[in-house]
């Protein structure tokens, strides 16, 4: 920072510090209080059992410093003139939304945009999202989710950016950058609240709001690095994790909360609890309401979503000595700070703008971009014999319960979506080929004929009141007189997201029976999968032409589909989660800590780290992909075999495109430090370039490498390199890359 920006940052703080402190001198303890409090007012959405009630009257009396899960400038309008012009000191609310992928305009779920593995599209995505979402009065977004998760059984993998630290925090410094823009009292802007600290994705079991426990190592070089470089690309608030670290509930861990956040980390924010968290610190074993709202509020927790255990105990606790005024006061100004920085004191309407609200939703622009950004997204994971692309003649028969549908286009935690403007797989094919494909439709099956999961998963769609052979037997009729079937099938939204863990993440057997029946037509099967997690797909692996994974992609999802399926896009996503053979290999990520008996595929396997009915690889590895084209990989050229201290290694190869399409290919880096202090991973990403090439065309890529590259956790928690030999490993997935040997020393 240059010594004029540096003073101009100290100018703005203390022009914040002196109006706070003025402000704050003249509230009451109940008015202090009061800014501690976030409630829901019931009205849109609900994402928990709670709703508050008295909202109006709290809001004139100073009890309440935000409200969320509403949105439309005329209640935001009305609440902040009742906050502005009927509270005793006049503070403006802050307004808050799960804007998760997009607002209006609905982007592909998470996990399926860091499958793009293109972060200006990325950050383009969280400004879109932030202009409509402001828009309609909101000025703070629980987002981004960046937690990082290794078991695809819980639900909630398809919030966040999958499996990898270091592509993770990519992903969650442009999240953050898009959402609060070059400054955030801009009219646009809104400020991130990054979710959930911590470690949440590392639920035993993959269980949702199940505990948490792992070595001080592993969190620091697996599971913490996202939120760090969101602390680092400037987030305005955390929100705290359900789950247990080292035992202690986040909610009410000082270690994590304070020590780590604040102190270590440098985080300025303040940090909101989860729905109802500090009320079921109590079923974690911590004590009563009053005793659990003390200690959330002693370990650093500045606001209370919905449980109003601030709101009704802490003035007790206070008056008892179990916390302090000043434990209260800093927590009301990490409030009101956030409240400076976001212009509200200035212009506590600066996103309630009717005119705005008309204009900047759903914008054909916005369409636009979020056709291109499902594109992107999207994975070929499988494509025998050229399959794909589909050629615009001829007659399909499209099958499946996601075939002709708009309701699951949208995906999980979409608050504001308008599943009516969403474009199905059939109305985009009709778009994009136009009248000269001939389309046979035939539903084939219901999302699940398993009377628990549709009542679990709270499925909207209703039940064919036809058999499920008669179903089936319709589709097989009209597979049987098309050139090609593809069948729109996976899971619904509501099975994937919060509170939609699953022990089978198969294919629900409804559908795979309609898969296996199009299977012995002998026709092309071309598998549009929808899904909010990695799947096992073994049998649709082994018996399917070909496989495009969609994920939920969104508004525009039939069109961006229909795009991929004829070539007009040529599909260039890799996955960020690995898929599993079999959920009896979860968790499963690629870079694995090595094991003292490892088992390679040769030989004996007795006595070996494997299992004895199933392979240890996975079946779609971390960073897999396919293209309509092929691309050729030179070996890799290093421009020294030994370097010293501070020097940069030059690592390089030649990708052909030797296909007959222009194609974009994620190529990617990965080092192995074989020989450490502590046991390293087998190997850990560390960088990638997105490259386009004509057919025949061929590029140099070049990775400059720095000890940067080549640091980790020792087992005393000292983040730095150690000299030796370093494998420099580039490719086109995890599993499939060239590789070269230097020795770096000190």
């Amino acid at each position: 920072m240059s010594y004029s920006a540096l003073a101009q940052t100290n100018s703005n703080k203390a022009k914040m510090d002196a109006f706070i402190n003025n402000l704050m001198g003249k509230m009451t303890l109940d008015e202090k209080i009061g800014q501690l409090n976030l409630v829901t007012a019931g009205g849109q959405s609900k994402t928990g059992s709670v709703v508050n009630e008295g909202v109006e009257g709290k809001i004139k009396s100073g009890a309440i410093g935000g409200i969320f899960g509403v949105w439309g400038t005329n209640y935001i309008g009305k609440a902040q003139d009742i906050a502005v012009k009927n509270s005793r000191l006049h503070i403006p609310l802050i307004f808050g939304l799960d804007v998760i992928h997009g607002h209006r305009t609905i982007f592909p779920i998470p996990l399926g945009m860091s499958a793009s593995w293109d972060m200006g599209l990325i950050e383009k995505s969280a400004r879109i999202a932030a202009e409509e979402a402001t828009a309609e009065g909101i000025n703070w977004v629980f987002s981004p989710m960046v937690d990082i998760a290794r078991d695809a059984r819980w639900g909630r993998i398809s919030e966040g950016s999958g499996e990898d630290p270091w592509l993770g925090s990519q992903v969650a410094k442009a999240m953050v950058r898009g959402y609060q823009g070059s400054n955030m009292k801009n009219a646009d802007a809104v400020m991130a609240c990054v979710k959930h600290f911590a470690l949440y994705g590392g639920a035993e079991a993959g269980r949702e709001y199940n505990t948490v426990d792992m070595s001080l190592i592993k969190m620091y070089q697996d599971y913490l690095p996202p939120y760090k470089a969101a602390v680092d690309a400037g987030a305005g608030s955390f929100m705290s994790s359900f789950n247990t670290v080292n035992g202690v509930p986040s909610t009410a861990n000082q270690w994590l909360l304070t020590d780590l956040l604040r102190k270590q980390w440098g985080f300025k924010g303040f940090v909101v609890s989860d729905y109802t968290a500090v009320n079921e610190l109590s079923s974690h074993g911590l004590g009563d309401l009053q005793q659990v709202s003390a200690l959330a509020l002693k370990a650093g927790l500045d606001m209370d979503m919905v449980g109003e255990g601030f709101l009704t105990t802490l003035k007790k606790s206070l008056n008892e000595g179990k916390v302090t005024q000043a434990e209260i006061d800093l927590a009301c100004r990490r409030v009101l700070e956030a409240k400076y920085k976001l212009g509200l004191f200035d212009n506590p309407d600066k996103s309630i703008n009717a005119d705005r609200e008309k204009r900047d939703v759903l914008t054909g622009d916005n369409r636009k971009f979020a056709r291109q950004i499902a594109e992107h997204s999207f994975v070929l994971l499988k494509n025998k014999e050229q399959t794909l692309p589909l050629k615009k003649s001829g007659t399909i028969a499209l099958v499946g319960p996601l075939a002709d549908n708009h309701s699951e286009m949208l995906g999980t935690w979409v608050i504001a979506g308008e599943p009516g403007k969403s474009v199905s797989v059939m109305e985009g094919i009709k778009n994009v080929a136009g009248n000269s494909v001939n389309i046979l439709y035939a539903k084939g099956s219901n999302i699940t004929d398993d009377p628990l999961l549709y009542k679990r998963s709270q499925l909207t769609q209703p039940i064919d009141k036809r058999s499920p052979q008669d179903m089936i037997d319709e589709a097989v009729e009209i597979a049987k007189k098309a050139d090609v079937v593809v069948a729109v099938v996976g899971e619904s939204a509501n099975m994937s997201g919060e509170s939609s863990s699953r022990s089978d993440i198969s294919i629900p057997e409804s559908q795979r029976e309609l898969l296996k029946a199009l299977a012995k037509t002998g026709k092309p099967l071309v598998i549009v999968l929808f899904n909010g997690r990695p799947l096992t797909l073994t049998w649709e692996d082994a018996h399917a032409s070909a496989i495009l994974d969609a994920w939920a992609p969104g508004t525009e999802a039939g069109n961006a589909i229909a795009d991929v399926l004829f070539g007009d896009y040529n599909p260039a996503g890799k996955i960020t989660a690995t898929f599993p053979r079999s959920v009896g290999q979860i968790p499963i990520y690629y870079n694995h800590k090595n094991t003292g008996r490892p088992f390679d595929g040769k030989g004996p396997a007795k006595f070996k780290s494997d299992y004895l009915d199933i392979s240890n690889d996975p079946l779609y590895p971390f960073g897999y992909g396919l293209s309509y084209t092929t691309f050729n990989y030179s070996e890799v050229k290093l421009n020294k075999a030994s370097l010293k201290g501070n020097e940069t290694l030059r690592a390089s190869v030649i990708i052909t495109n030797t296909g007959k399409h222009a194609g974009e290919e994620v190529v990617q880096l990965y080092i192995s430090d074989p020989v450490a202090s502590i046991s390293r991973s087998v190997k850990e990403l560390k960088n990638y370039q997105k490259i386009n090439l004509k057919p025949g065309e061929k590029r140099e890529v070049v990775f400059n490498i720095t000890t940067n590259d080549l640091k980790f956790y020792n087992n005393q928690l000292k983040y730095d390199w150690e000299p030796g030999q370093f494998i420099i490993q580039i490719g086109t997935n995890s599993s499939d890359t060239h590789m070269a040997s230097v020795q770096w020393g000190k």
